[in-house]
């Protein structure tokens, strides 16, 4: 019987794809664990895998194949009890491959990445920092005709691709709804004057955590945010989040639990066995530490901003920025925070995730906090702090608003893009009630002075 059991076969029961900026990443689900090797051949370019064991029961015809070097996927068996499967290829590429173990939604798979030759590793390497500013300028960053350049802020979408993130009532996925909202915050930030964005991630595939830092320095951001929209074991937690890195611990059960949650994406979408030697891991933490004061405060300011940002236009679970270990987050050099928008877990907040009235309104909150931030801080060299420094970056007077039926504090607060809390303490109010006629006064903030011709 034990015998029966190793001859069985292993099916392909599916095959699925993905197309990255820089990679094409083909995923064959199996039926159990297989062996499988891999070498190329040229002239025509083709990929060859043979899996110990297995037969090819999956139907291709459908993969989205344009725009990927995959012209073609064929199988045949190979010495009676094994499978060569060969893919069929219009340019050579830099191949990997690995297995990956069950998951939440998946049972084992195989997986082939395909690298594309035109766009090197060292790419990703930040360029050498100039002495008048601690964060690497790229050449290519836009600059206005005075020559000052933008702020630029990366958009990191969690997950994706491979790695759904948490998985909500009714099959709701993560990795859609943070893209979503992304997609909201970039447009929003790119209509800022003095500002522009650039989403790590642009579509569906799957991104390792270290890389999407090393895509955030490679355009020299001035700070990263990652959005998610996470899950917790009891489906009454609610609430929005902001993180930013922890040196010394989680600052709560929860923030734990989400950190080692988004710290496994790298398992559950696969890194192709990417990792570090003890020196290197050493090295790093070094170079963590001498590096990272200044930027992780820098992080809790910009987090606080945003978080009472997010607060005016829904419930958050905690009231403070908290800490915690998240990989994501571990860059010395540019400030970070997460914004977990909400528990997907949650069927209330699950429910307004999927809209697109809800994920505005998040990105409005969020665009409302980092340009804030930037306004009080804007880094040197940046148009903004040219316009600091010319007046034409002025507090904006203290307005006053009458309330009319169908008002409350929170929509008055995202109308005139200021805090929640902000409103309330201006107004000395004990509470989020208001009535029909009352006159509140709504408070200053920075604006653009717009008076150019």
């Amino acid at each position: 019987m034990l015998f029966a059991g190793l001859a069985q076969a292993v099916d392909i029961e599916n095959v699925r794809l993905w197309r990255a900026p820089d990679n094409t990443r083909l995923v064959f689900d199996l039926s159990g664990p297989a062996d499988h090797s891999l070498f190329s051949l040229s002239n025509p370019e083709r990929l060859v895998i043979d899996v110990s064991g297995a037969r090819f029961t999956a139907d291709v015809s459908g993969l989205p194949l344009s725009d990927t070097p995959l012209t073609g996927v064929r199988s045949a068996p190979r010495e009676e009890k094994d499978l060569r499967v060969v893919l069929d290829l219009s340019r050579a590429v830099n191949p990997k491959s690995f297995a990956l173990p069950p998951n939440q939604q998946y049972g084992h798979r195989l997986v082939i990445d395909l690298y594309d030759h035109a766009e090197p590793r060292e790419t990703l390497t930040a360029p050498a920092p100039p002495t008048a500013s601690p964060l690497p300028q790229a050449p290519s960053r836009p600059s206005s005709p005075g020559g000052e350049r933008n702020i630029k802020i990366a958009i990191d979408a969690g997950h994706g691709g491979e790695d759904p993130g948490a998985i909500g009532p009714g099959g709701v996925r993560e990795k859609e709804v943070v893209l979503a909202i992304s997609r909201e915050l970039k447009k929003m930030i790119d209509a800022e004057p003095g500002f522009e964005a650039v989403l790590v991630r642009t579509g569906d595939y799957f991104i390792p955590l270290r890389k999407r830092t090393d895509i955030a320095r490679k355009h020299s951001a001035d700070l990263f945010v990652s959005v998610h929209a996470d899950a917790f074991t009891r489906a009454s937690a609610f609430g929005a989040s902001v993180f930013a890195l922890s040196d010394s611990g989680a600052t709560s059960e929860t923030a734990r639990f989400l950190a080692d949650r988004e710290n496994r994406s790298d398992l559950i979408g696969g890194v192709g066995g990417v990792s570090l030697d003890n020196k290197d891991q050493v090295l790093a933490s070094v170079l963590l530490d001498l590096s990272m004061t200044a930027t992780l405060s820098a992080s809790l300011d910009v987090g606080q901003q945003v978080l009472s940002a997010v607060g005016g236009i829904t419930p958050l679970h905690k009231r403070r920025v908290e800490q915690a270990g998240f990989m994501v987050l571990k860059s010395p050099d540019i400030p970070s925070i997460l914004v977990e928008t909400g528990f997907i877990s949650n069927p209330g907040e699950a429910r307004k995730l999927v809209t697109r009235t809800h994920q505005q309104a998040l990105a409005r909150a969020m665009h409302s906090g980092i340009r804030d931030y930037f306004h009080r801080n804007p880094p040197p060299g940046t148009r903004v702090a040219a316009l600091k420094s010319s007046g034409k970056l002025q507090a904006q007077r203290p307005r006053q608003y009458e309330v009319v039926r169908g008002d409350t504090l929170s929509l008055i607060a995202t109308r005139f893009d200021v805090s929640l809390a902000s409103l309330r303490q201006s107004n000395n109010l004990g509470s989020d009630e208001i009535r029909v006629g009352q006159i509140l006064k709504v408070p200053a903030g920075n604006m653009l002075v717009r008076n150019e011709p």
